[in-house]
């Protein structure tokens, strides 16, 4: 092996010129390359709100304003202003001749309630009543379907002749919506009544 004495010089020059090309990258920069992960994680933005509670909140004050204002218009006969599908020119046809006629079902719930009650008071004393009311109360409640029968077939020949096939179909619900406005007593009803008093039939 030759010894060679200007070995370590060059190795010390070499050392030196690295450590100098790397200061001359970095101070053309201005800083170090950064990783590709930092780089990365630089440019993520959050796809959800940071506060994602107080965004909840807002939402639901909001629907709730909303829900709001359409009870009021429904209880104030504001049709512009009710659900969407409240505002259907059928459904309000539905409704206005629902409330012009006079509906045995929608006496139903408070009758059975008195009928159960007094059937209740008096199975002590005079048991032999009890059947009587109760007969009572089935038949009323088939006169009752008789009677949404009845009125669930003229009303299908008025909206097919005004809005055709298409609003009595299986997917409109217009019989289920007829039948349980039927139910329910005039004064309760929402959206309320627009006309006053029965007897007021829709064109």
């Amino acid at each position: 092996m030759t010894w060679n004495p200007f070995k370590r010089k060059n190795d010390a020059d070499n050392t030196t010129q690295v450590s100098i090309d790397s200061d001359i990258e970095a101070e053309g920069k201005g800083r170090p390359t950064p990783k590709r992960k930092q780089a990365e994680a630089q440019n993520l933005h959050p796809i959800v709100p940071k506060d994602r509670k107080a965004s909840r909140k807002v939402e639901r004050e909001k629907l709730r304003v909303r829900q709001d204002a359409e009870y009021d218009a429904m209880r104030n006969g504001d049709i512009n202003h009710m659900p969407k599908a409240e505002r259907l020119a059928s459904r309000v046809y539905v409704r206005d001749y629902v409330d012009a006629r006079w509906n045995v079902a929608e006496f139903f719930v408070p009758v059975a309630f008195v009928i159960l009650i007094v059937s209740f008071l008096i199975s002590s004393l005079y048991p032999t009543l009890s059947v009587p009311l109760l007969i009572m109360m089935y038949v009323y409640l088939i006169a009752s379907i008789i009677d949404i029968a009845i009125m669930w077939r003229g009303l299908k020949r008025k909206l097919v002749a005004k809005f055709g096939e298409q609003a009595v179909g299986r997917g409109s619900r217009t019989a289920t919506y007829a039948w349980s406005r039927c139910l329910q007593m005039r004064r309760w009803r929402m959206p309320r009544p627009r006309a006053k008093k029965r007897g007021d039939w829709p064109k």
